[in-house]
Formats: C-alpha cells, sequence, structure tokens
C-alpha cells in the first residue's frame, strides 16, 4: 500500500501510540493533534505533532486549517456531540474517519459466544458504552445518509506495559509479593481476553485507507480467551509469587464496597468474553495476535521493576480490599 496522509486526534494513549508507532514503521505521513502534555508514551520520531484541544473545537480548526486527509482517527471521542463535531469538521476533508468504540458495547449479559460484529448492542451497566454505542449510531446514520466515510473498531481490554490490566493496578502486584490476600471479582473462572497493544495496532493499521472497511465495523483482540485467576496467577509468576492468595468476591459486593469499579465490572469484566477476530483477519491478511498473556505480564512487571516511582500502592484501593476481604471472612464464617 502506498503512503497515506493520516491524522490521529489523541496519539499517546495504550492504543493509538502503538497505532501511531505502526503508522511510522509501514512509512504512512502521520500528524498527531493532541494538547501537547507530558506522556510516558512518546510520538515517534518523524511524526508532525499539532497543538490543540478537542473539548474546544476552534482549536481543533485553528490546530487544521484547511487540511485534508487520506485518514482521520479520533481516538478520544467518547460522546455523541464530539462525534457531531468531528462530522460537521471531517465532512469532504477525509477518505475515511475511523471512530474507536468499545467492545464493552456488546451486549451484556453476553447471550452468545463467541461474540461476532453482528452480535447486539446492549449495555445497561456502564454509561460509558452506552455512549459509544450512541455515537455508532450516529456515525452509522451520516454513512447512510450522506456517505460519511466512516469505519468502526472495537478494542476490548488492550494493555501496554505502562497499565496492569487487574482490578487494583499495581497495588494487587505488590500485595502478592508481600504474601497478602488479593481480592478477584467473580468466581475466578469467567473468561477473559486481554489484548497487548502492539497485535492491535498491526491489524488496525491495516485496516487504514482501506476502501473495502469504509461503512463497516471490526473488532480487534487477541484470540486467547483465559480465567481470571489464570490471569491473576500469571500476573504473580511475572512478579516472582508462586501461590498468590487469592479471594474470590461477587462483582455486585466489589461495586457496593468502591463503585468506581462497579460499571467496568458489571458492565464488561463480570461477563465471559471470546471474540471471533474472523472478520479483521480476512480484511488485513495474515495478521494474528502473537503476544500471550505470560509475555505480557512479563513486560509489565519488568516496566514497573525498571523504576521505584512507578511502584505506587494506591491506599483507597489497600482499604478497599480489606473492607471486601472482611466481608469475605464473615461471610465464610
Amino acid at each position: 500500500m502506498s503512503a497515506l496522509t493520516v491524522l490521529f486526534i489523541g496519539g499517546t494513549g495504550i492504543i493509538s501510540s502503538a497505532a501511531a508507532a505502526r503508522a511510522v514503521e509501514l512509512g504512512h505521513d502521520l500528524t498527531v493533534l493532541n494538547r501537547g502534555a507530558s506522556s510516558t508514551r512518546p510520538t515517534p520520531p518523524g511524526v508532525e505533532v499539532l497543538t490543540g484541544d478537542v473539548s474546544d473545537p476552534a482549536s481543533i480548526r485553528r490546530a487544521l486549517g484547511d487540511r485534508s486527509f487520506d485518514v482521520v482517527v479520533d481516538f478520544v471521542a467518547f460522546t455523541p456531540d464530539q462525534v457531531q463535531a468531528d462530522i460537521d469538521l471531517f465532512t469532504g476533508r477525509a477518505g475515511q474517519y475511523v471512530f474507536i468504540s468499545s467492545a464493552s458495547a456488546y451486549q451484556k449479559p453476553v447471550a452468545a459466544l463467541p461474540i461476532r460484529e453482528s452480535s447486539p448492542l446492549r449495555n445497561p451497566f456502564w454509561q460509558y458504552s452506552r455512549d459509544k454505542i450512541a455515537c455508532e449510531d450516529l456515525l452509522v446514520g451520516a454513512y447512510r445518509e450522506s456517505g460519511f466515510p466512516v469505519t468502526i473498531v472495537r478494542p476490548s481490554h488492550t494493555y501496554d506495559r505502562t497499565t496492569i490490566p487487574v482490578t487494583g493496578g499495581w497495588t494487587v502486584v505488590d500485595r502478592m509479593r508481600r504474601g497478602l490476600e488479593v481480592v478477584v471479582p467473580g468466581d475466578g473462572t469467567s473468561l477473559w481476553t486481554l489484548t497487548h497493544h502492539a497485535d492491535f495496532a498491526r491489524a488496525f493499521v491495516g485496516l487504514l485507507g482501506l476502501p473495502a472497511a469504509v461503512g463497516d465495523v471490526f473488532h480487534i483482540t487477541s484470540d486467547e480467551a483465559l480465567p481470571w485467576d489464570q490471569i491473576y496467577t500469571t500476573l504473580a509468576a511475572a512478579a516472582g509469587v508462586d501461590e498468590p492468595a487469592l479471594v474470590h468476591v461477587a462483582s455486585e459486593s466489589v461495586a457496593v464496597v468502591e463503585p468506581e469499579w462497579g460499571p467496568g465490572l458489571l458492565g464488561d469484566k463480570a461477563h465471559s468474553v471470546v471474540f471471533d477476530n474472523a472478520k479483521v483477519k480476512a480484511f488485513v491478511p495474515g495478521w494474528q495476535a502473537t503476544t500471550s498473556w505470560a509475555t505480557g505480564a512479563r513486560e509489565i512487571v519488568e516496566w514497573y521493576d525498571a523504576e521505584a516511582s512507578r511502584r505506587e500502592v494506591d491506599p483507597a484501593t489497600e482499604t478497599a480490599f480489606e473492607r471486601l476481604l472482611a466481608g469475605a471472612r464473615a461471610f465464610g464464617a
């Protein structure tokens, strides 16, 4: 494929940073537009960086001027009003507009596995997911009515070396190393899919500039679906802990004690998810996710262990765990 002119709105997040690196690797002419804030995920060399605030459409217009792009990807659009602003701005100025939705938009509870792109969208538990569904509806309408060239991509739980994809973050690893009990929401047997951001990026960038992808929707995930207990024990092994003390607590109870964790648990992680990636594999021949969770977990622990300032234990998380563990002991008694 010849080089594309590509605009990323965002560009320093978990997904977008890997996508930026992949786009540069393939020789695309990449421009990144964001607030210019410092990040642990620096922009690759050779990328044009523009400064603008997505909450201020006027600043975005000033930054872009009258430029057009082969592909525009908005990594930081979450609500229909933000998407409508993009439609207004990029109509006639983008050969393809890519919206980052979420696999959490799929029907919860899940009615049938594996999940395919045609699976119903409905999430009564999480406003974030409902907003993504509303954004998709708006974009599909724009495509049908005026030909707005949208492609919708639904990531699931995508991680990089800086993110610990279990409830409680680094505090969980620290407690494991101290021999303390850690809370696993649910019974530990439901299946979950974790996708390394570099794997995601290889498929994602393969969809950019692809005429057949316009008007269509794709999810991109690993094919590895693991029980939550195995996710925790694999992370523990990477941290040098052979037998972590895992205590199972109902996700509903976790949501009561720590309300901020509730929507993401009840609206996503509490449900088994197994994805059928046949569609994206057909559009991006030869792609498959190759980074196992065992490899990813080692990468994460190595990154945290490389610098003491990264290994912060959150007192609020410790308190929440102790409350949940006390409840579990009382219930068991």
